[in-house]
């Protein structure tokens, strides 16, 4: 079974994003901040990690650029999930690692084909 990682503050979204990715037979662990989404990866390293972008402790992007230098840290796809629209945003996450990014609030439909553009559908 795929294992997901859901990094968010909002426990309303990772509920919601919990049962998205539940129905598409994704494993899911939750983490509410960055900090501990990264002790998360290193018990065990995700196959796919839905990652915030604005969040307490430690941000999205100050999460992906730590993820991506750690042993195995290249391996997760990371899906962004943010308000943030605007392409400089968007060109910010890509250039820290991530795979993907889509815009809040998103459906099962709009998920379900970000996860596929990633290899993960």
């Amino acid at each position: 079974m795929k294992t997901c990682l859901i990094v968010d503050d909002s426990r309303v979204i990772r509920k919601v994003s919990r049962h998205i990715l539940e129905s598409l037979g994704f494993s899911v662990d939750e983490a509410e901040n960055g900090l501990v989404g990264l002790e998360r990866c290193g018990e065990a390293m995700p196959d796919l990690i839905m990652l915030d972008w604005n969040m307490p402790v430690m941000t999205g992007i100050e999460f992906i650029v730590q993820l991506r230098q750690r042993s195995g840290g290249d391996r997760p796809k990371v899906v962004f999930c943010t308000t943030e629209n605007d392409v400089a945003h968007i060109r910010e996450a890509i250039e820290a690692g991530a795979d993907e990014y889509v815009m809040k609030p998103f459906d099962h439909e709009t998920l379900q084909i970000k996860l596929q553009l990633v290899g993960m559908g």
